[in-house]
């Protein structure tokens, strides 16, 4: 699933392929706001994601597009 952190004072979004169900990925988020500590998520690579909870301005969760090619 395709997630998508805005960071506040950042002019570029961070996009991670997680392979976590959306209601992981919300819990995650709300524990990071609550206890104002680090939102980490590990993407479908291996690559591990930290972003301070109290800089995190939205959180966009969706399936993302896949194996679309030409033209619709």
């Amino acid at each position: 699933m395709e997630v998508k952190i805005g960071i506040q004072h950042a002019p570029r979004e961070i996009v991670i392929d997680v392979d976590l169900s959306q209601d992981e990925v919300e819990k995650l988020v709300n524990d990071a706001l609550g206890n104002n500590s680090s939102l980490a998520l590990t993407d479908a690579k291996g690559r591990r994601v930290l972003v301070p909870g109290d800089h995190i301005a939205y959180v966009e969760l969706g399936g993302g597009v896949t194996g679309t090619v030409g033209f619709r």
